[in-house]
């Protein structure tokens, strides 16, 4: 996957059960779309909508599961259930966070990362991070790229965005690994879309500026 998608767009095809758009059908058509826009991969939410892209179009998939956890603030594909789900889903990636919280049950990054290549050697395997020390970490645990998914989604990032300071955080990690880097996480316009591909990102993956029409309603709305 990390072949076909090098300098393309991926899509982030998701809708959790609170938002109107929760559906498999609706979320195959979404992906549909993305590609007859020219996305050359799709990121997706649960082994049912995988399944239903599966059935609609040729694009490979990254593919998450997010459950939460009484013990843990990690959600996505946080233990080997939802690896299992994913591996039956044909994914062609699987992404997992891989930030330095505890998970779920105590279960170690390194245990959950050889239980996926265990099983499917053959699925890449990216690391959801947060910070340039997660992305450090991942390449040594054996990830095959890393994506900036969670930066400004924990604790100690929460006050920042990857766009801030010119996109310095997606700078410091290409300077300190040497596996591909993925960018996402409020990538909102095509201008910064290019700008992240243009400093060296491998591909891009843009989510709710693409796919969230009530969000992006919301936002022309509230700037009156």
């Amino acid at each position: 996957m990390l072949n076909q998608v090098k300098e393309e767009l991926i899509v982030s095809c998701q809708a959790l059960p609170e938002e109107p758009l929760h559906s498999p059908f609706i979320i195959s058509k979404m992906a549909l779309a993305a590609m007859e826009g020219g996305a050359k991969g799709i990121r997706a939410n649960t082994k049912e909508d995988i399944l239903a892209i599966k059935n609609e179009i040729v694009l490979p998939v990254i593919g998450i599961v997010k459950r939460d956890y009484e013990d843990s603030d990690i959600f996505i594909t946080a233990t080997h259930k939802e690896i299992d789900e994913l591996i039956e889903s044909g994914c062609e990636m699987i992404a997992v966070d891989a930030t330095h919280r505890i998970r779920p049950n105590g279960i170690s990054l390194q245990e959950l990362i050889h239980y996926a290549k265990e099983k499917a050697p053959n699925v890449e395997l990216m690391a959801d991070i947060a910070t340039v020390e997660d992305a450090i970490q991942a390449e040594k645990l054996g990830f095959d790229c890393v994506s900036t998914t969670l930066h400004g989604y924990t604790a100690d990032t929460s006050d920042h965005k990857l766009y801030h300071d010119d996109f310095s955080l997606l700078k410091n990690i290409l300077d300190q690994v040497s596996i591909p880097v993925i960018a996402e996480g409020n990538v909102m316009t095509p201008e910064m879309y290019k700008r992240c591909l243009t400093l060296g990102a491998h591909s891009v993956v843009v989510g709710g500026a693409i796919t969230r029409p009530r969000d992006i309603t919301r936002r022309f709305v509230e700037c009156k």
